[in-house]
């Protein structure tokens, strides 16, 4: 469960990110100093390094996490997709070529992060992509 909570946090900062354009520091501060809000507690919320390893992974591997979106998005360009959805893929395409967690777990992830915060057509396209980069990795 703390790994898909970080995950949410993750998503949350890279969508802070891309729709922003400012320094990462910039967005973490502002993250963990306003955005985030626990439910289930009234103190100020603890960095998350899981969720700032992925934000700095995605960011820093950007082009060609993008390349691989790109290239398995047919008939998308990724400046018109939805910020939510280019994100969630971001996220999961980062983990699916650099990280050593498991393919199907990073795609169950993707679908739920999909379904939370955009819609169930989004689900079938995030499944399709991420897929495609796993079925490509994996030859």
């Amino acid at each position: 469960m703390a790994r898909h909570r970080s995950r949410e946090h993750a998503l949350q900062l890279i969508f802070q990110w891309d729709l922003r354009h400012i320094p990462l520091e910039e967005i973490l501060k502002g993250y963990y100093g306003s955005l985030l809000i626990r439910e289930d507690s009234v103190a100020p919320p603890r960095p998350d390094p899981f969720a700032e390893t992925l934000l700095r992974g995605v960011t820093d591997n950007l082009s060609a996490v993008d390349e691989q979106i790109t290239k398995h998005a047919e008939h998308w360009r990724l400046e018109r997709m939805p910020a939510v959805d280019r994100n969630v893929l971001r996220l999961a395409v980062y983990e699916i070529l650099y990280t050593e967690t498991p393919p199907a777990v990073v795609i169950d992830e993707a679908l739920e992060l999909a379904r939370k915060f955009s819609g169930d057509e989004s689900v079938h396209f995030v499944n399709g992509v991420v897929d495609a980069v796993r079925r490509e990795r994996t030859q």
